[in-house]
């Protein structure tokens, strides 16, 4: 099943390669939250092969694209993670296809069509880039540590919107990234490129395939008060593991 997701990422990833050389049509939302008709486009190849393949597996997938299952496997599927970069040209976005067994965390790809880099985890056997084993960074205190992390699409109308936590982390950490890309934060922390990456009011497509390359790079997951981290959890804290007190404390 993961070179099933690997090939089926690197298809979807196709469509939204070619879709940055045309005119894409942009539907609303919300203010900040957008669709293009290359979401669904690569939504549709996603779920079309998933239900050929593997009729009898659940599919729950952001545009809409769900399926019922009799079965114990769940398909998560974000078709395009990053679609307000995608929409405005900026080249940080990436597929994102998740895999549960009877609700755990069993295998993960995410795939970045403009750097062609393949990340992939599978439960119990590590986590890869292209064939190659990461791991999560080695900073062991938050001050020598660079973060990433997102906002909520109802920032506008809510007081809990990360914009206090994020003030507090900032003069805390290194520096902190906001790439807008959930998906592919988790996997640059599950490849050390960042040291941790928070957010809240994540969907199970944001993070059902990063949280486990987070997990199989031998990192740590939680939520924000440090209970262990669910898969579907609105708010996680995913991180190399030595920095992860210190930033649930100021959190």
């Amino acid at each position: 099943m993961l070179d099933f997701a690997i090939d089926l990422a690197h298809r979807a990833g196709a469509i939204l390669r070619a879709g940055q050389e045309r005119e894409r049509s942009v539907a609303f939302k919300r203010r900040a939250d957008l669709v293009t008709d290359i979401d669904k486009a690569s939504e549709a190849l996603i779920v079309a092969a998933i239900g050929e393949r593997y009729p009898g597996h659940a599919i729950l997938a952001e545009e809409g694209g769900a399926a019922a299952g009799a079965g114990e496997y769940q398909w998560v599927i974000d078709p395009l993670d990053g679609t307000l970069n995608y929409v405005h040209g900026m080249p940080i976005y990436c597929v994102s296809i998740g895999l549960l067994c009877r609700g755990e965390l069993s295998l993960g790809v995410v795939y970045d069509p403009t750097r062609d880099e393949l990340f992939a985890a599978e439960a119990g056997r590590g986590a890869f880039c292209n064939g190659r084993r990461l791991r999560v960074s080695s900073a062991a205190e938050l001050g020598h540590s660079m973060l990433t992390t997102g906002f909520p699409y109802d920032r506008f109308s809510r007081a809990d919107n990360n914009l206090a936590e994020f003030g507090r982390l900032l003069m805390k950490a290194r520096d902190i990234r906001r790439p807008g890309a959930a998906a592919l934060d988790l996997a640059y922390v599950a490849a050390g490129r960042s040291d941790a990456h928070w957010e809240l009011g994540l969907a199970p497509w944001d993070t059902a395939a990063g949280a486990l390359l987070v997990r199989e790079a031998g990192g740590a997951l939680s939520d924000w008060r440090g209970e262990p981290w669910r898969p579907g959890g609105d708010r996680l804290v995913a991180s190399n593991g030595h920095i992860h007190a210190e930033i649930l404390r100021e959190l």
